[in-house]
């Protein structure tokens, strides 16, 4: 009996994965919370203000400081947003790239066993897939280039600079290196093979693990933090005051943390999708990790990265204990919010369901599916606790 076709909207839906975008997406909302942290642990990051303002207050510890601290708390929402938008039509565009690509390389087969892929099922053709591949990316480049890139007027040392000056340095890596990665994440004919780069893959080759943790983990976390530090406290990563770069650097350094073991357990779901899958793609020529090594590595690279991610938020933890501050002044933990660091820990339950089963069960192909979601459902859980943790610290401190 023939399968029966769904309607255009649930095979966009399909082929989209709109279930994968909290791996995009909560990264950066645990970078929205680091931030209200960094605020409320450094007054000096407030929007520069007219003389007399809630700034001017705040400086003597005037009753009006909270207001300005919760008038920067709205500055942070649309960047985050921006990034968030940012982050999500990437994500769309590499798993439509990643459908179309499959399909034509030979990976998603009649023997394929993870969840059905619209290319390969023939609901939508090769072409349609690219074409919606292609809205996503120029959706994600004008974000990008409206939002994302172009430096605060009011941040910038001179009115008369340079067209180049106008736009931040390191966005534009960001922006284009991720839509660059929408598509060489699995490589194929479109569009790389119009400029010579058609064998180019990067989870063909074995370094999807990587580009997990960096753009997953890292980027997406640190976003939001950074794009406020840049755009509102002014603090330029190309200022000739090498002082700003220090602290930009010193000030960033706690969200780089928040973002190892949100990174750790966004590679832990591709871990395990690659596990379930290394049988086809062994046949497609896909070098993953699990093909390259074997079942045994992977399921100790995915006990590695679920556990690793826990023994750093305790290391997080006990750095943070080092800022105690028993007055509550700014700069560390309070008696109040000492072992909020720790909140992420009460999602080890689920971990230990989820290592049980990848790490140490004896599953394998179709009956992994449920623990590639099982996986991406504890990364969303461990990430809300942690935000949770910093927001209640941010407001309580």
């Amino acid at each position: 009996m023939s399968e029966p076709i769904p309607s255009k909207v649930q095979v966009w839906k399909l082929a989209s994965r709109p279930h994968t975008l909290t791996a995009s997406v909560v990264p950066v909302i645990v970078g929205y919370a680091s931030t209200l942290q960094l605020i409320q642990r450094n007054f000096d990051l407030l929007p520069q203000q007219p003389p007399g303002s809630c700034t001017a207050a705040a400086e003597y510890g005037g009753a009006d400081e909270g207001v300005c601290v919760n008038s920067s708390y709205y500055a942070i929402l649309p960047l985050a947003f921006q990034f968030a938008i940012f982050a999500g039509l990437i994500q769309i565009s590499t798993n439509l790239h990643n459908d179309y690509a499959d399909f034509v390389k030979g990976a998603d087969t009649d023997e394929r066993v993870g969840h059905a892929r619209a290319t390969q099922k023939g609901w939508l053709t090769p072409y349609e897939t690219c074409r919606g591949c292609v809205m996503c990316l120029i959706s994600a480049l004008w974000v990008g280039m409206h939002y994302l890139i172009p430096i605060n007027k009011k941040c910038l040392e001179s009115s008369d600079v340079g067209i180049l000056e106008n736009y931040d340095p390191i966005m534009i890596f960001i922006v284009l290196s991720s839509l660059f990665n929408a598509v060489a994440y699995t490589g194929g004919p479109f569009p790389l093979g119009y400029v010579g780069l058609g064998n180019v893959s990067i989870g063909y080759s074995g370094l999807g693990d990587l580009f997990v943790f960096i753009y997953f983990g890292v980027v997406a976390t640190m976003g939001a933090p950074y794009l406020y530090l840049t755009k509102v406290a002014c603090l330029s990563p190309t200022s000739q005051m090498l002082m700003q770069r220090q602290k930009l650097r010193q000030l960033l350094y706690p969200s780089f943390l928040h973002s190892v073991p949100i990174g750790f357990l966004a590679t832990a779901i591709i871990v395990v999708n690659n596990l379930r899958d290394r049988h086809t793609d062994i046949h497609a020529g896909k070098r993953t990790m699990a093909v390259r090594f074997g079942a045994a590595f992977a399921k100790m690279e995915y006990l590695l990265l679920v556990l690793g991610s826990y023994g750093f938020c305790i290391y997080f933890w006990s750095l943070e204990r080092g800022k105690y501050h028993e007055d509550g002044s700014p700069g560390g933990m309070t008696t109040r919010t000492k072992h909020l660091a720790l909140l992420p820990l009460l999602s080890l339950p689920m971990a230990i369901s989820q290592l049980k089963a990848v790490a140490f069960g004896g599953k394998d192909g179709q009956s992994l599916n449920e623990h590639v979601g099982g996986t991406a459902k504890l990364q969303m859980f461990f990430c809300l606790l942690m935000t949770a943790g910093l927001v209640i610290s941010s407001l309580v401190t």
